[in-house]
């Protein structure tokens, strides 16, 4: 499957010269979609290991410390298709017992950044670390001495210099080279937020119970609810005796409000 992958990887492979739409299969284009962003799960895989240059472990561990530490909520923030994976990140973290919540760094440069207390801990994400609209957020963590997390491709940026705990994602070519629109590198940030959020839940010893209470909704919080929460209780069911008469049991059905009776032994 792998030579396959490869096979249809060159075949299709495109650059800023190739032409649009001919000759070019629909399905090996996501297949290659796939592999370039596998390669790029790889790499960041790879950055996880001991004595890896990135110091990914190290500031991973780092990360989780400063958020376990943090008295206030864990600010997200992001532009652009950062912002969006930004938004994810804030939404799982509040789902799985960690308050969080995402600030756009285009508003926070009028009037937002006071959602930002020195008691939160912040995370940034920029794939270049040098996002015009962030450089008030990083200055604002500066000057109160608020925990700055980075996730951003830039191992010399602003935003990785700012940062308290870097969480570098390493180079990796985006799927679509002719535009180099955010693909991998927006996935890698993403998978390492998930990662982040399943580890503080995991440490925290945050179960299915606990996941229940912020997620009550559509088909997850309903595989989560209790059967009492469902089922009516015994002082409530309209029971009646199997020697009792007709006329008692339409009584009954009455006085229940379900339109049935159980007769019971």
């Amino acid at each position: 499957m792998a030579k396959k992958l490869q096979e249809l990887k060159t075949m299709n492979k495109a650059t800023p010269d190739t032409p649009h739409g001919a000759d070019l299969d629909p399905l090996s284009i996501a297949l290659e979609v796939m592999q370039v962003e596998a390669e790029g799960l790889a790499a960041l895989q790879a950055s996880f290991g001991p004595g890896h240059a990135s110091g990914m472990g190290d500031g991973f561990r780092g990360a989780i410390g400063l958020i376990q530490q943090a008295k206030g909520r864990v600010v997200v923030t992001g532009m652009g298709k950062s912002g969006h994976i930004a938004r994810k990140i804030a939404a799982t973290l509040a789902s799985t017992g960690e308050p969080a919540s995402f600030v756009h760094p285009g508003e926070a440069s009028h009037g937002d950044l006071g959602m930002i207390h020195p008691s939160d801990v912040v995370i940034a994400l920029s794939n270049s670390g040098e996002t015009p609209e962030l450089r008030d957020i990083l200055a604002y963590c500066g000057r109160f001495n608020i925990s700055l997390i980075a996730i951003t491709g830039g191992a010399q940026s602003s935003l990785a210099k700012a940062a308290d705990s870097l969480l570098l994602v390493p180079p990796a070519d985006e799927a679509c080279a002719i535009t180099r629109a955010p693909t991998t590198s927006t996935t890698l940030a993403l998978i390492i937020g998930d990662a982040l959020a399943v580890t503080l839940l995991r440490l925290k010893g945050f179960g299915a119970n606990d996941f229940r209470n912020f997620h009550p909704g559509g088909k997850l919080g309903a595989g989560l609810r209790r059967v009492s929460e469902l089922m009516h209780g015994p002082e409530k069911v309209p029971l009646i005796g199997e020697k009792e008469k007709v006329s008692a049991a339409v009584d009954k059905i009455s006085q229940g409000g379900f339109g049935c009776v159980g007769v019971v032994d």
